[in-house]
């Protein structure tokens, strides 16, 4: 192996991941919202790789202000922070290609994630 080549296709994964989320949350982002008046944002961090699809509107008189999904990549690994959608990001990364071993469901307490097919950290 070439010296530095290491480090290239370890960047070279990082940029695949990070256009892979990006991508994944861009279209959670065209689904509309079934109700209220919703719209999405998506907040994108390739610095510190975060990736946010957010909700913001009036469900009635109610304010929605949030996270839909919260992914961080860390480690090589993506990290579900959280996870409001109905199939599970985990899903769409699955068939993107993303080993389970690359996967941590970080929204479930370390206790449990040991019992999951996924990641443990």
């Amino acid at each position: 192996m070439a010296a530095g080549t290491e480090y290239t296709d370890a960047l070279i994964t990082c940029d695949a991941d990070r256009d892979l989320i990006e991508r994944i949350l861009t279209e959670h982002s065209r689904i509309p919202f079934s109700y209220g008046d919703v719209r999405m944002e998506l907040a994108f961090d390739r610095v510190r790789d975060h990736y946010l699809l957010l909700i913001l509107g009036w469900q009635g008189h109610q304010r929605m202000n949030g996270s839909l999904i919260h992914v961080d990549l860390k480690d090589g690994k993506f990290w579900i922070e959280y996870d409001g959608t109905e199939e599970g990001i985990a899903t769409d990364l699955l068939e993107a290609g993303i080993p389970k071993d690359r996967i941590v469901l970080a929204f479930k307490p370390m206790s449990r994630r040991k019992y999951s097919e996924f990641a443990v950290g």
